[in-house]
């Protein structure tokens, strides 16, 4: 009986250890210590609070235009075709209603890692490691692939002029072994392996790591300025592009089936990430209430529409075949006998991409310092230096995470891991606005975090039920829909894919439930519901990846964080 005493008060305390949580009092004399921690998700500058609806506009659409068009949707367009437009237009949706929900979560606490930080405010120190190590994937593991992409912008603007650089110093080590056999075969070899190295995206990496270091920040006017440019190159695009469409490369118009365009899953969601960066500006609006919801559904429709007829007029230009590649804007231009107009798109590529590495490239340390000055991460991590007043030890560390990897890796591999990494960060946000609503009907500002935007409350009751039931019906009415989704047949191997699948199946139908039981609000259902389906058809290999990624962080967790978080002493 003793014995079992002290394994459940064992347990008892270990559970409270994962659960406690920072009261809101003590993180916001924390942002009266260090008003650096204003500077959240990448904004480096602690904004006035002017901001009106045009301003966040324009902060979104900073964000949202950049890494994907200029280096993910040529993929996405080759694997579905022409039909990956509409993909767009789905994903802006789910977008929507997870960017009304982050508003709310990151509003009532304006701090670096604002998820993570009032995640340890509500939901305890786990499940705010969990958060902080999965945004980890936004940003650091993101930039990656937009650095990836730079490389194969500047190769191809290179070419333009004339220069030709070496093909193995300008390629990453596994994407030549997986998808260039020639050129593997042919690069020269050290110690009998073949050097391959992306040299460009290393270069760039340094750079951008070096002006974040000395303190370079972004501000709203510079924000606003690359907005501009960046809207006139895609124009520029567009209407050039459009006078060399052939209709018959939209037939057919989805030559790969569902399956082939649910392929462009990671890389169409990969477009979309950086919305959320302006939801953290919500203590920095005039008015929150009216203008952040507007402001970030403009910059969603506006981008979407951009993406959509981006993807049509590629698509039009040449075959989708011939758009797997990493500069595939500048290819396709080439391709049609436009050289100039190819070194035009590559040039813009060059500063666009490298722009939003800059936004990444400053977010990324400061999630890293807020973890670090709670002691779950070690204090270097949190030291600023004495001259730049910058977070120097993690920005180091942030530039070598992406600078290294880089040289080596597969860009669809990091792309479908930053896009799992994002999704799951939405997910967790969608479901804390419902206990967050739950809370404040029971004990309205109890913690004095009232959030100065709330996401609208309509009831689901009946709604989300409803919805999902036709969409099981419409579903499995489809016999190739069936045969999809339960290849048992064909054996584990065929199978094992679908049982992201069959995950989703059964946390839509509990997700049903609760909602009719509980009266949850329609907007974070339907953000979690959609977030969660686009998360189950990034395939079981990613899930098995993003799996191992989060072990490996809660074995970090479990091994530093729990012993040095500065709550043990309180």
């Amino acid at each position: 009986m003793f014995i079992f005493y002290l394994y459940t008060n064992a347990e008892c305390m270990i559970w409270k250890k994962l659960t406690r949580t920072k009261s809101v009092e003590s993180i916001l004399k924390e942002v009266e210590q260090h008003p650096q921690l204003l500077e959240s998700h990448g904004n480096a500058e602690v904004l006035k609070r002017d901001l009106g609806v045009r301003d966040l506009t324009a902060l979104g659409l900073a964000a949202i235009i950049g890494a994907g068009i200029f280096s993910t949707i040529g993929k996405a367009c080759f694997d579905g075709g022409p039909a990956v437009s509409l993909l767009f237009i789905g994903i802006a949706v789910a977008c929507g209603f997870s960017a009304l929900c982050y508003a709310e979560f990151a509003s009532r606490i304006p701090i670096a890692g604002s998820a993570y930080t009032y995640s340890y405010a509500v939901f305890g120190e786990l499940i705010a490691w969990i958060i902080g190590w999965d945004l980890l994937l936004e940003y650091a593991v993101g930039n990656i692939t937009v650095a990836i992409s730079w490389s194969g912008n500047l190769n191809n603007f290179l070419q333009g002029m004339g220069v030709h650089l070496p093909a193995y110093l300008t390629t990453s080590f596994l994407e030549a072994k997986n998808n260039m056999p020639e050129l593997w075969a042919s690069a020269p070899k050290l110690f009998g392996i073949p050097f391959i190295l992306n040299i460009p995206a290393f270069v760039i990496n340094i750079f951008i790591t070096a002006l974040v270091y000395v303190g370079i920040k972004e501000s709203k006017n510079f924000a606003n300025g690359m907005v501009v440019f960046k809207i006139i190159v895609i124009l520029i695009i567009i209407a050039i592009g459009v006078f060399y469409v052939q209709p018959e490369n939209w037939s057919p118009f989805a030559p790969n089936g569902i399956g082939g365009v649910l392929k462009g899953v990671s890389a169409v969601f990969f477009a979309y990430i950086g919305f959320d960066a302006i939801s953290t500006t919500a203590e920095e609006c005039k008015n929150p209430q009216r203008d952040l919801p507007r402001g970030m559904i403009y910059s969603l429709v506006l981008s979407t529409t951009l993406y959509v007829v981006v993807a049509l007029v590629l698509t039009g230009m040449v075959h989708y075949t011939k758009l797997d590649t990493e500069a595939f804007l500048a290819t396709a231009f080439t391709q049609v006998g436009l050289n100039w107009v190819g070194g035009l798109i590559a040039f813009s590529a060059l500063i666009a991409t490298a722009s939003v590495m800059l936004v990444f490239q400053i977010g990324q340390p400061r999630i890293w310092m807020s973890m670090s000055r709670d002691g779950l991460l070690p204090e270097k991590f949190s030291s600023v230096h004495p001259k730049y007043k910058t977070p120097a030890f993690a920005t180091i560390v942030t530039g070598v995470l992406v600078g290294v990897p880089a040289l080596f890796l597969d860009a669809n591999l990091v792309t479908d891991m930053c896009s799992i990494g994002t999704l799951f960060a939405f997910i967790l946000v969608c479901g804390g606005v419902l206990i967050l609503q739950d809370r404040d009907a029971k004990k309205p500002d109890a913690d004095g975090s009232a959030p100065k935007f709330k996401t609208p409350y309509i009831n689901g009751k009946y709604i989300i039920p409803v919805l999902t039931i036709a969409g099981f019906i419409l579903f499995f009415s489809n016999a190739e829909n069936i045969r999809f989704a339960f290849p048992i047949q064909d054996g584990f191997e065929a199978w094992k894919h679908q049982i992201p699948l069959w995950i989703f199946m059964v946390v839509a139908l509990l997700t049903a439930v609760y909602t009719f039981i509980k009266n949850w609000s329609l907007i974070p259902v339907l953000g979690f519901i959609s977030c969660a389906y686009l998360l189950s058809t990034l395939g079981y290999v990613n899930w098995l990846r993003f799996f191992i990624w989060m072990l490996i962080g809660v074995v970090i967790y479990f091994f530093y964080g729990i012993k040095h978080s500065k709550l043990n002493g309180r």
